[in-house]
């Protein structure tokens, strides 16, 4: 019974960090990363401490999915269209130098 829970525990986890359709470098870096921290957790938490598998998963999980979405992230700033803490457009596009219109010159 216990590892079957643990199974589904693991199954659940990588599912529900991954991504069906990612559509840049840090969502899908970000769903390897939890999907193989997850696998690597449960495997380091199985053979060590009190051998709870569950506890693994959820820590490897976690930090793969943070350390995949950092590399990722800096995969998109490289391509120019990454998160920064400066403010951007909507669109997520930079900003682009649009001339002013000349009123009253003809």
């Amino acid at each position: 019974m216990k590892i079957t829970f643990t199974t589904s525990l693991a199954a659940l986890c990588a599912l529900a960090l991954s991504n069906c359709a990612p559509q840049n470098n840090l969502q899908r870096d970000a769903a390897i990363g939890a999907a193989a921290g997850g696998v690597l957790g449960g495997i380091v938490g199985k053979n060590t401490g009190d051998h709870n598998t569950g506890r693994g998963v959820l820590i490897g999980s976690l930090l793969g999915g943070a350390g995949g979405a950092a590399i990722g992230n800096n995969k998109d700033l490289q391509q120019g269209n990454g998160y920064t803490l400066q403010k951007q457009n909507p669109q997520g596009l930079p900003p682009q130098n649009v001339q002013q219109p000349q009123y009253g010159t003809y």
